[in-house]
């Protein structure tokens, strides 16, 4: 991994920004393509909640020179208020240029097929005589498990088996998109290996669940159709810059998930699930290097507009990628979408909670180097004051967050993914 000191410069890269003799942009006006009515929100859960306040309290204005440059092609387009390919000509052209930077110092990161692990290599194996013994075992190992354990298990597992929706949100972005589905460019290989690497994750965690006898995999895998084909809107703008931020942010999520379900395994008494876990967290953290990296070249390249993608990617906050998830019966009986409840569980059990999302703002705070910026514009300024100071505004909110919970009262509430046993949680 590249050195943090040989990444950052101190001023932003002059090409890339207005100069006192260049003229202003030509301001394009928006094409609207579609104006339909968005769907009404369920409420949010308080750990969202908290860092939703705090996202949106002293945020800086929203960065309106991405609609002001020169675009490519027509220019930005407006969908639900939601501007699109909203990278300008001369960071397009950066981003484009990436390409010898991703194939020497990304790709490098991914492993050989012949090095990867594979589910088959935690599983019974059928094709043994004592395959009924191991599987007899395995239940016996997953007994010991809590249902609000298995709940976060399989909730993190759904997420996993949306892979077509990650793979399709990659390929969103301009600049770095796979535009045959084959092609040879570091770019287009990386997120098709990548996205070979994250199957196994899925497909393991599913064969574990299913052979536990613990979970109702048919209401896991309506969740899972209903989630991909829903899809998801992280609010990147087809926009690398912040693409590349949602990505590095929300790998090290994902580690911190699986990790934490991996300890909270092997303190039950199932190793083996242990492992599970925690080899796939283990492929989210080479993950996230490998994203952390492009960004830390954006940075080194653009300082500027990548402070300024940084900021706008955290005032919208980073939407959870399985936030559309829909087992078509929980909202019905509860009033609340399945996810919310999922992230409940997850905060209660200590898996991810709004602490988490603090602490890994201030990693890639560090990591970046924010604070020792200089040379930026008045209005990249303001967007890495407000960055720089979102971390300690979170974990107050959710300090006070988790007190109101607190004095509140529990409720029993079922998950259709444990054949509709009961949860006790706050609500």
């Amino acid at each position: 991994m590249a050195g943090h000191s040989t990444i950052m410069q101190p001023r932003p890269c002059k090409a890339l920004l207005p100069s006192a003799k260049a003229p202003r942009p030509e301001r394009v006006s928006h094409r609207v393509v579609a104006q339909v009515q968005p769907a009404r929100p369920s409420q949010p859960n308080r750990a969202s909640t908290a860092v939703q306040a705090a996202a949106i309290a002293d945020a800086p204005p929203a960065h309106t020179s991405r609609v002001s440059e020169k675009p490519l092609g027509e220019g930005p387009t407006v969908i639900n208020g939601q501007v699109l390919h909203s990278l300008s000509k001369e960071r397009l052209a950066l981003v484009n240029s990436l390409e010898p930077y991703v194939r020497e110092r990304v790709m490098p990161l991914l492993k050989p097929v012949e090095k990867c692990w594979q589910p088959a290599d935690f599983l019974p194996d059928p094709s043994k005589g004592d395959y009924l013994d191991q599987l007899a075992e395995l239940r016996k190992r997953t007994d010991c498990l809590p249902d609000d354990y298995f709940v976060v298990l399989v909730g993190d597992m759904i997420t996993e088996e949306a892979l077509p929706t990650y793979m399709a949100m990659l390929n969103t972005l301009d600049g770095v998109r796979d535009e045959t589905g084959a092609e040879k460019t570091a770019w287009g290989k990386w997120t098709r290996e990548w996205t070979a690497e994250e199957n196994r994750h899925g497909d393991l965690m599913n064969k574990y669940c299913m052979l536990s006898g613990r979970v109702n995999m048919k209401a896991v895998e309506v969740t899972i159709q209903n989630l991909i084909g829903s899809g998801m809107d992280p609010k990147t703008e087809n926009n690398p810059y912040l693409g590349f931020i949602y990505t590095s942010f929300q790998e090290r999520a994902t580690k911190i998930s699986h990790g934490t379900t991996a300890r909270h395994a092997k303190d039950y008494g199932d190793k083996v699930l242990g492992q599970i876990t925690g080899a796939i967290a283990s492929d989210e953290g080479r993950h996230e290097s490998a994203y952390c990296r492009i960004v830390d070249e954006l940075f080194r390249k653009d300082p500027e507009g990548t402070t300024l993608a940084f900021a706008d990617m955290m005032k919208k906050q980073i939407v959870m990628p399985a936030h559309m998830m829909d087992d078509m019966v929980h909202k019905g009986r509860t009033g609340r979408n399945i996810f919310q409840d999922f992230s409940t569980v997850a905060e209660s059990t200590g898996t991810y909670t709004a602490q988490d999302y603090a602490s890994i703002l201030e990693h890639l705070i560090q990591r970046w180097e924010l604070e020792g910026l200089e040379g930026l514009s008045p209005e990249a300024q303001q967007a890495q004051e407000y960055v720089c100071k979102l971390p300690p505004r979170i974990r107050r909110l959710a300090d006070r967050t988790l007190m109101r919970k607190e004095k509140g009262k529990k409720r029993e509430v079922p998950f259709t993914w444990i054949y509709d046993r009961t949860i006790n949680m706050h609500i």
